[in-house]
């Protein structure tokens, strides 16, 4: 067996070839990847990968057969591989990468085979941070594969600059393999003796049998980077082209949704080459529905992790109300809920007094306005905000918009205004995306001193819910501050790279206004999930559905959501540690939101299957200001 590639002085040349790999801030765009098992030449099959339409082309890091031995190989007069002067660094980061050689076995039961392996894994993972790779394809794991995952340990907590690993992970196996049938959980315990680390990712292999749609939904919460598509799971429609059988399909375009680099692997079976499969690719890669508008919007904010607002602290920026006003459901929304409400409480020749409690802008006055002229009802408003510069723009919004003595500015905080009148109706949006977690109940409860008993509060009823989920992403970037202030830590977030393990569950409600004579807004809440197929748990989703006035509700709660509104994302609440959970495991989790004299706070708990600490007691990392 040739222990090296052979490379001719003329073929010591280089080629100016540059193509990107996927790039997750880069919509609607779709990155192939050719894979090759040998490649005698580099520079030609570079050029011929590029001429058939690919972006990247995969190739072994040595001669898939050069099988070193665990001392004194090294120190051979040949090169091990070929040299790096084929391509120029560039064309080496971001078109080419690099698979480490699939004999290597570093949890073989035979003592030379595994010393070997882990000398020839180190070597081939060196030269591939050499050449400046974004990504190395590892091999499939054992089933056994501790001391594969401590080799990988050690290299990605000395740090690969620059560099990804990939784990080839099949989407099944059989089970007469050296694989668990159930691959997810060889990544998974791979990927926890790792402890998450963040460079460790999974290039998925089609496999041409598929285990359940609940197993394959796992994936989508796990850092998959790559999905490897073989020739052989192809099958050859009535035209004679190459196709993939519907449930294949499915998870195919599932995938696309997370930026996936499509990987092409195999021989080329039909006379139009590799285009075939490519074309047939992009065609299932079309099927996805186009951007909407709150598509555009969420875009750059997948899986971003955002700190809550803090309104009563902060005054917002004139950015950040703008952001909120462009909205299409929600101020509709809140439009139809007064519209309704006049129609039930005012008859046409009275005057209906409503209250605006923080008006920002002005996008709710507008609202009520509108909903008076449909309903034909009179109003008369009160605009109170407490942001000095929001009330520059109420006021000049009032004069050019000639509303006139039909609306009065307040420059105050609701909590210090005394109201000269009692309203009928009394309208706010201070929700956030737990709904209480902006403070709503505290300042609805101080507000509704303005409100007549028999009036109406928009909106009138909130809860929240919360469910278990899987996304190593999320946990990942919370675990890069590398402090326990951010593991105790609620963040706004739009979920993406996510799996839910469970059902939602509700938590907390509130309504308004609140008759109880001592109104007390601190909350307990007992959960018990039942995991139906096992995951591992990286914290929880919140959201929120807010019921405006009868039938009128805004939503970011999955089964009530309200079409196209994007002013709020979930709310992620992480745990320190990442846990495993077993098929059928029922998760105990505890929710308390506390509340002193001057600020709100949640701390949260699981108690089993495992018991983990109380995250954020007292309020010590994160909180809301009163």
């Amino acid at each position: 067996t040739q222990s090296t590639w052979g490379i001719s002085p003329e073929k010591e040349r280089t080629v100016s070839i540059t193509m990107p790999f996927s790039d997750p801030n880069i919509p609607n765009k779709l990155y192939f990847c050719r894979e090759l098992n040998f490649v005698p030449d580099l520079i030609n099959a570079y050029e011929d990968t590029l001429n058939e339409g690919f972006d990247m082309l995969a190739v072994p890091l040595v001669h898939p057969r050069y099988q070193r031995d665990s001392a004194g190989s090294e120190y051979r007069d040949e090169p091990f591989t070929r040299s790096d002067l084929l391509l120029n660094s560039g064309q080496w980061s971001s078109s080419v990468v690099g698979k480490v050689s699939p004999w290597i076995d570093p949890d073989s039961a035979v003592a030379e085979t595994r010393l070997a392996s882990e000398k020839a894994l180190l070597q081939e993972l060196q030269w591939g941070s050499h050449l400046s790779i974004s990504a190395a394809v590892l091999p499939t794991p054992r089933q056994c594969c501790a001391n594969y995952a401590r080799v990988i340990n050690q290299v990605v907590q000395a740090g690969i600059p620059y560099m990804q690993l990939w784990m080839r992970i099949p989407t099944w196996a059989p089970s007469d393999s050296a694989i668990e049938t159930d691959t997810w959980q060889t990544w998974n315990r791979f990927r926890m003796m790792c402890e998450h680390h963040s460079s460790l990712s999974v290039a998925l292999e089609l496999t041409a049998d598929l285990p359940s749609e609940a197993l394959l939904r796992r994936w989508v919460g796990e850092p998959v980077k790559a999905l490897i598509i073989p020739t052989s799971v192809f099958i050859t429609n009535k035209k004679g082209y190459p196709v993939l059988s519907k449930r294949h399909q499915q998870f195919v375009v599932c995938m696309f949704r997370y930026k996936v680099n499509v990987v092409l692997r195999g021989r080329i079976r039909h006379e139009e080459g590799a285009a075939a499969y490519m074309q047939y690719i992009k065609y299932l890669f079309q099927k996805q529905p186009p951007f909407s508008q709150a598509d555009w919007f969420e875009h750059p904010y997948l899986d971003y992790l955002q700190a809550p607002l803090q309104p009563l602290m902060d005054n917002l920026e004139s950015q950040t109300y703008e952001t909120f006003e462009k909205d299409p459901v929600k101020y509709a929304q809140y439009e139809k809920a007064v519209h309704q409400a006049l129609l039930d409480r005012a008859a046409p020749d009275s005057t209906t007094v409503l209250m605006v409690v923080g008006a920002g802008r002005g996008p709710l006055v507008r609202a009520s306005l509108r909903a008076s002229e449909s309903a034909n009802r009179k109003l008369r408003i009160y605009a109170v905000e407490k942001n000095p510069n929001a009330v520059v723009t109420l006021r000049n919004m009032r004069r050019d918009e000639g509303w006139g003595e039909k609306v009065t500015i307040v420059s105050c905080d609701m909590r210090t205004w005394q109201a000269p009148e009692l309203a009928d109706i009394l309208v706010s949006e201070l929700l956030g995306s737990f709904g209480d977690n902006e403070l709503s109940p505290e300042c609805l409860d101080g507000a509704q001193r303005f409100l007549k008993p028999d009036g109406i509060s928009i909106p009138c009823q909130y809860i929240s819910y919360l469910v278990p989920i899987t996304s190593s992403k999320l946990w990942n970037d919370v675990k890069a501050y590398q402090d326990l202030t951010h593991f105790e830590t609620a963040y706004v977030v739009k979920l993406h790279n996510v799996h839910l393990l469970s059902e939602y569950q509700p938590v907390f409600e509130f309504i308004h206004p609140n008759k109880e004579a001592q109104p007390d807004n601190r909350r307990y809440k007992v959960m018990k999930f039942t995991i139906p197929e096992g995951g591992t748990l990286h914290g929880f989703g919140g959201y929120f559905d807010s019921q405006l006035y009868k039938d009128v509700h805004i939503s970011i709660y999955p089964p009530t959501f309200s079409e196209g509104m994007f002013s709020w994302f979930p709310i992620y609440f992480p745990i320190r540690h990442p846990q495993c959970l077993a098929a059928g495991a029922e998760l105990e989790v505890h929710f308390w939101r506390n509340c002193s004299a001057h600020k709100v706070w949640y701390e949260w708990a699981v108690s089993s299957p495992f018991a983990s600490p109380v995250h954020n007691p007292n309020g010590r990392s994160y909180w809301i200001g009163m």
